[in-house]
């Protein structure tokens, strides 16, 4: 990380997603110093395409960086490759700030940070999975549902939530079919309601997926068994990518759904504001389930609420300089 134009900004961003973008194209219009540091991994490059952006609907996601990035460029905002190995306070009596180590060895001080370093999606162990996922191995409605529209989809259950995906994805196609694989048996309310809705219901575990042609055709039972499917639903871990925060003295917590622990995460306030003075989070790493744009806003919220910040200490210091003459 050698191609900084200078050695200490107002604000660094660890993380270059819609997030982190975000807050520093804010901060750039801003006319703040930003530095967003990036190590160019995006959760959701396996996928095609980005859904429910308003404005850029199906945007490829490396197009949807790209712009972003020529947006915070255009503003002076500066971005550099390097992953963040840890961060911490300025040591000294009197010093503000932080300084920012990257594995690399390099050092830059910020006087405010902003992680939006995301999240990492935790796989059920399945063979196969793994070269599918964001293609025909799915997890959100929302964003791939659409375009399985009318096809056979299968939910793996590995946990209390496989039902409520089932319920869900049936909104798209009428033809679900629920893999008990690992997870609980239904309770008898939730098989009259899979029934009701149509939801075929497999015993057995799943050993592997069926490819044809690079194409995703069918569910591999333990016995030998093929279920055709052209898609496939899980429920990934979501775990937060919160080592520099940690190294912050942040310690991440776990988020239950359904009565499912489904990943961890960093608490913030609605701005996204750390329990550690001058430490904010935006995007995955803070909110689980966030999609692309509501990761965007978040970023513009805690990168405004960093300005007001940085305002008030500019504020103070006039007043202090004011004083003394």
């Amino acid at each position: 990380m050698t191609d900084m134009k200078q050695q200490r900004y107002d604000v660094v961003i660890v993380g270059g997603g819609a997030a982190g973008l975000s807050g520093a194209l804010t901060l750039a219009r801003a006319r703040r110093s930003v530095l967003v540091i990036d190590a160019e991994e995006p959760r959701n490059a396996p996928a095609s395409h980005v859904h429910n952006y308003l404005g850029r609907e199906s945007t490829p996601p490396g197009e949807l960086l790209a712009i972003g990035r020529g947006e915070v460029a255009g503003y002076g905002g500066e971005i550099v490759e390097g992953r963040v190995a840890s961060a911490e306070r300025l040591p000294g009596e009197g010093a503000r700030g932080f300084r920012v180590v990257t594995e690399d060895g390099s050092t830059v001080e910020a006087r405010r940070l902003l992680v939006t370093t995301g999240l990492v999606d935790e796989l059920p162990p399945v063979p196969g999975l793994a070269e599918r996922w964001g293609r025909e191995v799915l997890h959100c409605p929302y964003c791939h549902g659409r375009e399985v529209a009318d096809r056979p989809v299968g939910v793996l259950s590995v946990g209390p939530l496989a039902v409520h995906q089932a319920l869900m994805w049936r909104q798209w196609t009428d033809d679900v079919t629920l893999f008990r694989h690992t997870g609980p048996e239904p309770t008898d309310e939730e098989y009259e309601q899979l029934a009701a809705r149509g939801v075929a219901v497999v015993d057995g575990e799943v050993t592997g997926l069926e490819v044809t042609d690079d194409r995703f055709t069918g569910v591999r039972l333990a016995g030998g068994r093929v279920v055709p499917r052209e898609a496939l639903v899980i429920q990934a871990r979501f775990t937060a990518r919160s080592a520099v925060l940690e190294s912050l003295g942040l310690v991440p917590v776990a988020q239950e759904m359904g009565g499912e622990v489904i990943g961890t995460y960093i608490p913030t306030d609605p701005f996204g504001a750390t329990e550690v003075p001058g430490v904010w989070a935006a995007g995955n790493v803070t909110r689980l389930t966030e999609q692309v744009i509501g990761a965007a806003a978040a970023g513009l919220m805690a990168a405004s609420a960093i300005n007001g910040d940085l305002i008030g200490e500019d504020t103070r210091d006039a007043v202090e300089a004011r004083r003394r003459g």
